[in-house]
């Protein structure tokens, strides 16, 4: 795991001031590889890379070259089938010089050019320079695990790329506000790819690979894609499939040079890879966090699984100050805002995992492949409604329109008659195109959300509505929040974090689940807890989602109300929103009546819009008024 920045000017050769820029680009990211620095510069390209030392520890320095020098690459992410693949390449004659995975990786280039990137089995973000060809190609892996941006320079001859975008944003006419980004942020809290928050630059997709020739544009290809196959499958079946493919999977994903262990909460998920993975190692250590709010841990429960199991476990209990002091720092770590709560405690869980081991294992992803999320019942409670012939639909129509609004189950009527592609834009949806109307001072209509999620429909059209939330989940929500979340909190700490769920052989499994071995109207992921009930404790098996529940609701009433409101008032964004209404939202919120061990939201709870405009503020303070300064030293890393 690790980190990079790379450059291309086509038209002048790379001097000392290209060099110095590499160097200060490259402090930004020391977090994510404090073991070892490497550069290398040709005419017109320069790689710089951070490294977090995890396979072939003595020997797998990056930049690294191959063929007689002709192939230089950098690479973030660990490939887990490069064994195999190593194999099969010395035997049709290449040599090695080290045991990494990363001289595999380039030697299947060499072999193979951009086709070597589909036989690649893990979580990667990779720069590949040809001097032969003056040709720079890259690639980002299948699920967007790994982050890869880039950006133009002053002139059109120039290029850059980053392992992070903060990287790019040390530059100083990459500062500007992308208003489409934040138009659609305030719809999913999050920005969804390739747009980023920041004007001209912009994030290579995931599942696809590109090249750029000297002279030409940059041009990405797709070369995988998340392809659901539903058939008519048969449970026991399936079951036993899911089990031996997904241990097959955690072996894959423990292999490691350095300490490994594994996050742990009170779902089947994360119980799931932490059983899985006491097999293999029996002193696997494992993490959990919680706050002292009561309904926002998930001690009991771990508590028994790490019993049962046998496993040594280390929880953490997360305070408000100490929230509240971190989150600046948090939000500069993401690069973008990221309004989901849930990142605050996985900063924290990954800050004292870091201290005992320096790779993790945890289930983001099973939620996705599986049918995880409550939310994907919908369509079987709607199916009355959504099943009438076109001329039922007009007549409920006509009927609905003439309910008053607050009668009770007319929203049930109204989702009902609305088709999926219209009701559904992924696991989160903070404000309403109306919303944003009011809340931003000029709303512009052209952003509208359609736009991010009707191109995913359109190519999708045969499947049923819960196949399609999942489709919709995996290429917004898993890629613009679960994983941008994951990568950034996890390796603001060193650490590496792999997702055993989210491998191209689960997910063939997956994809060809039935909707019925996904969710019914009292369960979800029916085929993987059917798959797992004689693997993991038994408390675990039927629990229902909790995931990392944070009291932000809690707070916004009553430790954070202040905080909250300063920030609104303080915060340079007069020019962006109608602050009178966020101001009322905040006072709205804080005289609802909310239960103390409650989970589910309340009539007039505005924790989450509060939080997703609060969040955007300290971003806008971090990274455009420039109101913190973090520490960004290089101590023991060499430099140009």
């Amino acid at each position: 795991m690790c980190g990079f920045v790379g450059y291309i000017n086509e038209q002048n050769e790379i001097g000392n001031i290209e060099k110095n820029q590499i160097n200060n680009m490259l402090k930004l990211i020391h977090h994510r590889g404090p073991d070892d620095t490497g550069f290398f510069n040709d005419d017109h390209i320069v790689f710089g890379f951070k490294r977090l030392s995890i396979i072939d520890v003595e020997n797998g320095k990056q930049p690294i070259s191959f063929e007689n020098e002709r192939y230089w690459m950098v690479f973030n992410g660990e490939i887990y089938n490069y064994q195999e693949l190593r194999k099969t390449l010395k035997n049709i004659g290449y040599t090695f010089q080290t045991s990494s995975d990363s001289e595999t990786i380039l030697a299947l280039f060499s072999h193979k050019k951009e086709e070597a990137f589909s036989d690649l089995r893990g979580m990667f973000a990779i720069l590949i320079w040809d001097k032969q060809e003056q040709t720079m190609y890259g690639a980002r892996d299948p699920f967007g695990i790994k982050p890869l941006y880039y950006t133009n320079g002053e002139s059109e001859h120039e290029l850059y790329f980053a392992s992070e975008k903060k990287s790019l944003v040390a530059l100083e006419n990459k500062r500007s506000l992308n208003k489409e980004a934040l138009h659609h942020y305030l719809t999913f809290q999050y920005v969804p790819e390739p747009l980023t928050m920041t004007t001209d630059t912009f994030k290579i997709e995931p599942g696809h690979y590109f090249i750029k020739r000297k002279g030409e544009n940059l041009i990405q290809t797709k070369y995988w894609e998340p392809t659901f196959k539903p058939s008519q499958g048969d449970l026991d079946a399936s079951s036993k499939q899911i089990a031996r493919t997904l241990e097959e999977s955690v072996n894959c994903h423990m292999i490691s040079d350095v300490p490994l262990g594994a996050f742990l909460s009170g779902g089947i998920d994360s119980t799931c890879i932490v059983t899985l993975a006491k097999k293999i190692n029996p002193d696997i250590k494992t993490f959990t966090v919680g706050f002292e709010q009561e309904g926002y841990h998930e001690l009991n429960p771990v508590k028994q699984t790490v019993e049962a199991l046998e496993v040594e476990n280390s929880y953490y209990q997360v305070s408000v100050t100490e929230f509240i002091e971190e989150l600046p720092k948090i939000i500069w770590h993401l690069d973008d805002p990221v309004a989901d709560p849930a990142a605050i405690p996985l900063y924290f869980l990954a800050r004292e995992a870091t201290k005992h081991v320096k790779v993790v294992l945890s289930g983001e992803g099973a939620d996705e492949l599986f049918g995880g999320y409550r939310i994907y019942k919908e369509p079987l409670s709607l199916r009355p409604l959504s099943s009438l012939p076109d001329s039922g639909k007009k007549m409920m129509n006509f009927i609905l329109n003439r309910v008053p609004q607050k009668v009770k189950g007319r929203n049930y009527i109204e989702r009902g008659l609305t088709p999926i592609e219209k009701r559904y834009i992924g696991n989160a949806k903070m404000f309403s195109e109306a919303d944003k109307f009011k809340l931003l001072s000029q709303y512009q209509s052209e952003y509208n959300y359609e736009k991010i999620t009707t191109p995913f429909y359109e190519q999708i059209q045969h499947l049923d509505d819960i196949t399609k939330m999942q489709y919709i989940d995996l290429q917004t929500w898993l890629r613009g929040d679960i994983l941008v979340k994951a990568d950034r909190m996890t390796m603001a700490h060193s650490l590496e974090l792999r997702v055993p769920f989210l491998d191209k052989e689960v997910f063939k499994v997956a994809a060809n689940l039935h909707p019925t071995l996904k969710v019914d109207k009292s369960q979800t992921k029916i085929a993987l807890r059917s798959a797992m009930k004689h693997i993991v404790p038994e408390h675990i098996v039927n629990r229902a989602k909790l995931g990392f529940p944070v009291p932000i609701r809690h707070w916004l009433q009553n430790e954070l109300y202040d905080w909250a409101k300063n920030l609104i008032m303080d915060s340079q964004t007069d020019y962006i929103f109608k602050k009178e209404e966020i101001l009322q939202l905040l006072e709205q919120h804080r005289k609802i009546n909310l239960h103390e061990s409650s989970m589910f939201k309340s009539k007039g709870d505005y924790s989450r819009p509060l939080w997703t405009v609060l969040t955007f503020m300290l971003w806008h303070q971090v990274f455009i008024e420039k109101v913190y300064e973090f520490d960004t030293t290089m101590e023991h890393s060499k430099q140009f």
